[in-house]
């Protein structure tokens, strides 16, 4: 496996599509999934410079079974068509599921799995790294490490050090509670391996070496994500932060608000995906319909920060 390869061809813009349902029965709509990733691929959205996670947190996993996950993987690669790499979340605690998944992955042609640790019974590191061996035994898929300290499990820059020296971890999906440990990974580690900002500090994380940005904004505005990847590539932060400020800020006020009423992540994405006139619909249980409550909200902050619609 040639790690920097991989890395080389998921830098950018790390897009995490929402998993879509049909209305009444919430059965997958893989149809309405296909047409959104055309919509990013007409957009501008290529491989080294984009690459579109499927079945992550925003996309519902824990909804999913394992059949329904490699589903959505399967018509979301075949609707990139070689345009834009796929990585297929992999977060489980069954580690038969886990393996099942990686395998299915590799097979479908995915670049890499999106992996965490093992949530609910927090796990050692040395439970960790076994668990990531588990996929390695079974398949050669890349992993891309998913640090979650809302979990429990805290990824300590010793931790870092043994998974940047694991062959298949490709790159690292990175936050941290500490503000410390955030920076100092990224300036010890960021020349052996790839991070993927995750804490929405992507103008100082690009400054600290990380090739990856988790931006929700990009489902919804394809070329808006790829002019601002633009601007940090270019080390243009002051225009950056400005962007910042304009599109990404009040997205995440608004999830804030969101959370008082539902848990839940992708239903604000889907909800910006019906303003631009693809199909969209609400999560599965246990997160509500936020539509009613929050639609009008959403066209607004849309609006506001100029988002086009298909039908302008």
């Amino acid at each position: 496996m040639n790690k920097l390869e991989i890395a080389r061809r998921i830098a950018g813009c790390y897009i995490p599509v929402p998993t879509l349902f049909h209305d009444g029965d919430l059965e997958l709509n893989l149809p309405g999934m296909q047409r959104h990733i055309r919509f990013l691929v007409d957009g501008g959205v290529r491989e080294g410079r984009s690459v579109v996670l499927v079945g992550g947190g925003g996309g519902e996993f824990h909804a999913l079974s394992v059949d329904e996950r490699l589903r959505c993987a399967e018509a979301v690669v075949e609707a990139a068509d070689g345009k834009v790499g796929v990585i297929m979340g992999v977060q489980t605690t069954n580690q038969r599921d886990l393996i099942a998944m990686a395998k299915g992955a590799e097979k479908l042609g995915c670049l890499a799995v999106q992996a965490s640790a093992p949530f609910y019974e927090v796990p050692s590191d040395d439970d960790v790294m076994q668990w990531l061996a588990a996929i390695a035994d079974h398949s050669s898929v890349g992993i891309v490490f998913y640090a979650t300290p809302w979990t429990g499990f805290h990824t300590s820059l010793a931790f870092l050090e043994r998974l940047v020296a694991a062959p298949n971890v490709v790159a690292i999906k990175w936050h941290s509670f500490d503000n410390s440990v955030f920076e100092r990974a990224m300036r010890d580690f960021s020349r052996q391996i790839m991070f993927i900002d995750n804490a929405v500090q992507f103008i100082f994380s690009h400054m600290s070496g990380a090739r990856g940005i988790n931006l929700h904004a990009s489902n919804y505005w394809p070329q808006w994500g790829q002019r601002f990847w633009d601007m940090l590539e270019a080390g243009q932060y002051a225009e950056a932060h400005r962007e910042m400020t304009r599109v990404v800020r009040p997205y995440y006020d608004l999830c804030a608000e969101i959370a008082k009423f539902t848990g839940g992540e992708g239903h604000l994405d889907k909800l910006c995906l019906e303003y631009v006139g693809l199909e969209g619909g609400r999560c599965r249980p246990p997160a509500r319909d936020i539509r009613p409550r929050f639609g009008e909200r959403v066209r607004q902050m849309a609006a506001v920060c100029g988002v086009p619609r298909l039908d302008q």
